[in-house]
């Protein structure tokens, strides 16, 4: 039975991350053809070609979200932006959803003092604890100089499974570790609760195998 057992998982080990990967693609791949009803039915690729192609849609929604980025970036087409979000701002919902996913895009996506910029290690919630934070902008206001502190680094600390929600600290430089690691990487490791673990970068790693961070943090 015991070796039932371990072939069994063995097994489970290769087919069901192959599985779960196989209907996420399908999923999404099923969302972005959905754009293809945008399109007058005489135009969608089963009357051109007399098939369904599937992925079609990927293509088409790519090329729209490209093109809206093109809109977007210009001084009109912003203007047309800040209009449609303060229409609605109006929506009690709506504005709710909406200012939470545009503030969490921004963060990861985005460029400019608005974003996710750095990771780093504090010590939370007591002393001898870590988990990971953002720098969400290197702005310094009011609030940071009252802190008395000489460098400030603004922090968004996530939590898990959920990104999405946490809270804001300020902290002192010399007493937070800055990480290699990139902001995606970090992201993935705070939604699996620490099951996705990033590779040590080797400039990390001396010659002996001691890992340099471990060292700063003793």
């Amino acid at each position: 039975m015991s070796y039932f057992k371990r072939y069994f998982i063995a097994g489970l080990l290769v087919w069901l991350p192959l599985g779960v990967t196989i209907v996420v693609i399908k999923f999404l791949v099923d969302l972005f053809d959905r754009s293809l009803l945008l399109l007058p039915p005489h135009y969608r690729p089963e009357a051109l070609f007399g098939v369904d192609i599937p992925g079609f849609g990927v293509l088409l929604s790519l090329t729209l979200i490209i093109l809206t980025g093109v809109v977007v970036a210009n001084f009109l087409g912003g203007k047309v932006v800040r209009l449609w979000e303060s229409f609605l701002s109006r929506i009690p919902l709506v504005r709710s959803i909406y200012t939470a996913a545009k503030q969490i895009s921004q963060a990861v996506f985005g460029s400019g003092d608005q974003t996710f910029q750095k990771v780093f290690l504090i010590q939370y919630p007591r002393v001898g604890l870590w988990t990971l934070a953002f720098q969400t902008s290197s702005l310094k206001g009011e609030a940071q100089e009252k802190t008395g502190m000489t460098d400030v680094v603004n922090l968004f600390v996530p939590t898990t499974p959920n990104p999405t929600s946490g809270f804001f600290i300020m902290a002192s430089r010399q007493e937070i570790i800055e990480l290699e690691m990139k902001v995606e990487e970090a992201l993935k490791m705070v939604i699996s609760g620490g099951v996705i673990v990033p590779e040590v970068p080797k400039k990390l790693v001396t010659e002996d195998g001691v890992n340099v961070l471990q060292e700063n943090t003793k």
